[in-house]
């Protein structure tokens, strides 16, 4: 029996097949991870400013009336402490 009845010819387009099939695979390995690191890059893209301190957030609440004045003065001397 000549190559469990693939012949020469067989056997080339079944290792031919494996190679496109493991390209493909790599290909597609390939596509995710870029769009991954594309996701991130956008993701990064809007916090090129730097983060608000904690009393400048603070001044924000009180601006805001979500805390009192004794509230804002109390947490500010929290944070100076």
């Amino acid at each position: 029996m000549h190559g469990f009845g693939f012949g020469y010819t067989g056997w080339g387009m079944m290792l031919g097949g494996l190679v496109l099939f493991l390209l493909v695979l790599i290909g597609l390995i390939i596509l995710v991870v870029w769009a991954v690191r594309q996701g991130r890059r956008s993701d990064q893209a809007g916090s090129d400013q730097p983060m608000p301190s904690a009393e400048e957030i603070l001044k924000v609440r009180y601006a805001r009336g979500e805390i009192t004045r004794e509230q804002y003065l109390s947490m500010l001397e929290d944070l100076k402490a």
